[in-house]
């Protein structure tokens, strides 16, 4: 069964185009990794997905049913993570997730097994009692979680479950998200660490423009630039003086994304172009510390077809 179904999908704000004739299938079972720059039209599509938003044209299909037609009965079937907390911090842990449980209709003590089985899967059994004011960031992350599934939804969609937290509860939210899909949930994930959606993705489209502008199984997606290769070249200083429009003009160049201490190229795998490089950044008085050829991988592809990097 299609879980998701989307097609001719359009949004504007005026005289911009958020989301511009998309077309999308998310198939039950899946975790379907939503990416894009800012700006790039992805919490337009999850709004409108949601029922928050409203389409100017297109349809969308959740479960086989119209979402203008079967608003309120898709709307119990899913959860939501959003990007920006939300809990309350003058309730305990077991009552923001009561809550917001009992918005879905549950009721007493459904209710609170509900809500204990979903912070115990949240590892945060121990603190039922505690005020989030008092977690960590990553805490509060997995409250939000928490909050999100208590009514066992159908469809979950996280926006940028992870942003900010420590490496450890990072590691907790992504083995989460692979046991909520074994248990039987179809997962719609947006983030901005390429590695989250490489590790647990099943399948990933690529938003740019309100485009979607590519598609498919991270090999799939590998496989566009399997002709490419990837220079990372470490610097100490000199990042000010250095312009990827200039770069670009460099014979096999792609892309290029610049930091304050590397230097991202990705050229045309049958054009040797680093000594025109190297020449490039010494001549205007770079300094290199060490010159690596990467692996491609999603963050490669990525900036390859959109020519940006992800937070841009």
């Amino acid at each position: 069964m299609k879980m998701v179904k989307i097609a001719g999908l359009t949004k504007k704000y005026g005289d911009t185009v958020a989301v511009d004739n998309i077309s999308l299938e998310i198939e039950e079972g899946e975790i379907f990794g939503l990416l894009g720059p800012n700006g790039a039209g992805k919490s337009t599509t999850i709004n409108m997905i949601t029922g928050l938003l409203s389409m100017d044209k297109g349809n969308i299909w959740v479960m086989g049913k119209d979402i203008r037609v079967n608003s309120n009965e898709i709307k119990k079937n899913i959860g939501i993570v959003p990007q920006d907390i939300a809990i309350y911090e003058d309730l305990t842990s077991l009552e923001n997730v009561m809550f917001f449980a009992s918005l879905y209709g549950l009721r007493g003590s459904e209710l609170k097994k509900r809500a204990e089985e979903a912070l115990e899967f949240a590892g945060l059994a121990e603190h039922s009692k505690i005020f989030p004011r008092k977690f960590s960031g990553g805490m509060k992350r997995r409250l939000n979680i928490a909050c999100a599934i208590a009514h066992r939804p159908k469809l979950i969609i996280m926006d940028e479950p992870t942003v900010g937290i420590d490496t450890q509860s990072r590691n907790h939210i992504l083995q989460s998200v692979k046991a909520l899909n074994e248990m039987g949930s179809t997962i719609i994930y947006t983030s901005h660490y390429m590695e989250e959606v490489e590790e647990i993705c099943t399948r990933v489209a690529i938003m740019d423009y309100g485009k979607i502008i590519a598609e498919g199984t991270v090999k799939e997606l590998m496989s566009m630039i399997d002709d490419q290769n990837s220079l990372w070249i470490s610097i100490l200083t000199g990042a000010d003086r250095i312009s990827e429009a200039e770069i670009k003009e460099i014979d096999g160049v792609i892309s290029v994304e610049v930091d304050e201490s590397t230097v991202k190229i990705n050229s045309s795998g049958d054009i040797y172009n680093l000594d025109r490089i190297i020449l490039y950044l010494t001549e205007r008085g770079v300094s290199i510390r060490n010159i690596e050829n990467k692996t491609p991988n999603l963050e490669t592809v990525f900036l390859t077809l959109t020519g940006r990097k992800l937070r841009d």
